[in-house]
């Protein structure tokens, strides 16, 4: 796995672009497979996109994604519940060493198996693992859209 995490510098003699922002908003990024790793492309024309998963044993699963009329472009994307573990840990150590709250923010309406699994795995390891360390520090976990996120985060101080 791996998170990129990126602060804001401030400097009080440059003016903030957001007035009312007085703490800081860090940012944490997974920087693990998904578009990193992604096998992009363009769809020469009509026909059938296809994604297909194979086991070592036993039958594959398969998922039609378009039947292109003519040409467009397809991507396809991964990660692992490995990698979004890490992911998971780095951030709640990373938000109780700094004392801030901890925002994960998906698209789970839309990509409900792909950003659900990163929503899913996030709460169960903060249900079993952190929970009561965040409430000792005064700091809580939340999962928001990443719309409701952008608006909440321009409001909030």
């Amino acid at each position: 796995g791996g998170t990129v995490f990126r602060e804001a510098i401030i400097c009080k003699n440059i003016p903030r672009l957001v007035t009312g922002w007085e703490k800081p908003i860090i940012i944490g990024r997974h920087a693990h497979a998904d578009q990193y790793k992604a096998t992009d492309f363009v769809v020469p024309g009509a026909g059938q996109l296809e994604l297909i998963w194979t086991p070592p044993s036993g039958e594959p699963i398969r998922h039609v994604v378009n039947d292109f009329k003519g040409a467009g472009v397809a991507l396809g994307m991964f990660n692992t519940d490995a990698s979004i573990i890490d992911f998971a840990h780095s951030s709640f150590k990373y938000a109780l060493d700094r004392k801030y709250p901890l925002y994960l923010s998906t698209k789970n309406t839309i990509l409900k198996k792909y950003d659900g699994r990163f929503k899913d795995i996030f709460q169960e390891i903060y249900e079993k693992e952190y929970k009561s360390q965040f409430e000792a520090a005064g700091i809580w976990y939340e999962h928001r859209l990443i719309d409701d996120m952008v608006a909440y985060s321009m409001k909030s101080e």
